[in-house]
């Protein structure tokens, strides 16, 4: 299985093609588009592995945005004991859902790809609503 390290939002993670992740906003992305991450640090499979000093020239990994969102309210209370102070604050971190399609290795080739995902039509639900 193939993977590839990639580094945005000032982290790195460890992708396979078809993983869904949950990294920093994207800024001034769409939902529904096409991105292409250039940072790559290293990439390989089981046989071998190729690293970077300190970024792999010329690969590359494409992913789909499948949403931009908030996390959970973050709350953060500080209290002074005796003072009768206290504040209570709150924090949503914003974040971007993507779908890792292909991984390219220097030279171009597509080392792994993610398999599509195909909506069943209105047809194939309501043939299966009726054979139950």
């Amino acid at each position: 299985m193939s993977f590839a390290i990639i580094q945005t939002g000032g982290k790195q993670y460890k992708v396979k093609s078809g993983e869904i992740l949950k990294i920093e906003k994207l800024p001034y992305s769409k939902a529904e588009s096409k991105i292409e991450f250039k940072d790559i640090l290293a990439y390989g499979d089981d046989k071998i592995i190729e690293i970077g000093t300190p970024m792999v020239q010329g690969s590359k990994v494409e992913a789909n945005l499948i949403k931009n969102s908030k996390n959970r309210t973050i709350l953060i209370f500080k209290k002074r004991r005796r003072q009768n102070s206290r504040r209570k604050n709150g924090h949503r971190q914003e974040y971007s859902l993507i779908r890792i399609n292909k991984i390219f290795s220097k030279d171009g080739k597509v080392l792994s790809e993610a398999q599509k995902i195909s909506k069943p039509s209105k047809k194939e639900v309501a043939e299966k609503e009726k054979s139950k």
